[in-house]
């Protein structure tokens, strides 16, 4: 099959190891995008993300 790779998947990856059971959790990229949206999000901080330079900012989605 195909496979699918890059540092968007890679980040997304590592984004989705951080969250909780029945969390969905995001970067502030995927944040910034959906600006406008209604859509509210609790910040969690700074994670240190396993294969990145530097700390990510995350979020969680709230309804």
């Amino acid at each position: 099959g195909d496979k699918i790779a890059g540092i968007a998947v890679h980040i997304g990856a590592r984004v989705a190891a951080v969250a909780g059971s029945g969390e969905v959790l995001v970067s502030s990229t995927v944040r910034d995008l959906v600006a406008g949206s209604g859509i509210r999000f609790e910040d969690r901080g700074l994670h240190e993300l396993k294969g990145l330079d530097e700390p990510r900012q995350l979020f969680t989605v709230r309804a």
